[in-house]
């Protein structure tokens, strides 16, 4: 039987959205959050504001001055500071209470185990590298860990476009495709399973980059403080896309909105039920 937690005054107008049911659930729950950058930092900061009892934040990177254009804690006396370490103090000033967990670290099939131990209530997968993206959502599928997955978040303009809905069935996006196609491959993962997983996606067209190597910077002559890693590289990306603020905190809000109402009971794919709060 879980401890009733009376809610914190800083949760107050949660409160009231939610009622006091439900606000003890998202205290007693965990969420692991992978990937803190343009999305990830925006989907991990809300999850804090939202009364979350226990968040693990997971990226390996460093800020690099082209995220500032879109990353909450990017700023120039932040560059070349840990992504996750700067995103845990940020939180810790929201609410000192929370349970904090922050991963410096890379996740892939090496470092899966040691991530997803003890396993979370939900993740929110924010990752942008496809092969570490493609373990760590099939890995929750397998162990029936509740997922949120943000598909391609770069190369769009409206955030109205912004869609929810089963990782099976997005559209319009490259990155949901290819992500499938990869994990039925090579993880043996069926699409019954892949319905289980809730994406985030834009149906938007993609913009493609400007490529005038006179004006560009990231990819032709890296500044990244991470420089060339095994992990992720710039240099090495076949195609770097433009990004915007206010698409991708866009989509880490439509990522934590998800997370919180599958916590609480409201399934985010059925619009007719979202008007209700859990409980009542």
């Amino acid at each position: 039987m879980r401890e009733e937690k009376s809610t914190h005054p800083r949760f107050e107008r949660c409160l009231r959205l939610f009622g006091a049911e439900a606000m003890n659930k998202l205290a007693h729950s965990s969420v692991s959050v992978f990937g803190l950058g343009g999305v990830g930092s925006y989907a991990a900061e809300s999850l804090a504001r939202t009364g979350i009892g226990t968040l693990k934040l997971v990226d390996f990177d460093k800020i690099c001055i082209t995220n500032i254009n879109r990353q909450l804690h990017a700023f120039h006396d932040t560059i070349g500071q840990s992504k996750a370490k700067l995103m845990g103090e940020r939180i810790l000033k929201i609410n000192p209470d929370i349970r904090l967990d922050v991963v410096d670290a890379f996740y892939d099939k090496d470092t899966s185990e040691a991530m997803l131990t003890p396993q979370p209530d939900l993740v929110i997968d924010c990752i942008d590298n496809i092969t570490a993206k493609m373990h760590l959502v099939a890995e929750c599928l397998e162990r029936n860990i509740p997922l949120v997955t943000s598909l391609g978040a770069s190369a769009r303009l409206d955030p109205t476009r912004i869609r929810i809905a089963p990782l099976s069935n997005t559209h319009s996006d490259p990155l949901g495709r290819a992500l499938r196609k990869l994990i039925r491959r090579k993880h043996g993962i069926n699409d019954t399973q892949l319905a289980d997983a809730v994406a985030v996606f834009s149906d938007e067209p993609i913009i493609q980059p400007a490529l005038n190597e006179d004006e560009l910077k990231c990819g032709v002559h890296c500044m990244c403080p991470n420089g060339k890693n095994t992990h992720h590289t710039c240099s090495e990306r076949n195609i770097i896309h433009g990004t915007v603020s206010f698409v991708t905190a866009a989509f880490g809000m439509a990522a934590a909105s998800a997370a919180v109402r599958m916590l609480i009971g409201i399934d985010p794919l059925r619009q007719d039920n979202n008007d209700n709060r859990a409980g009542k």
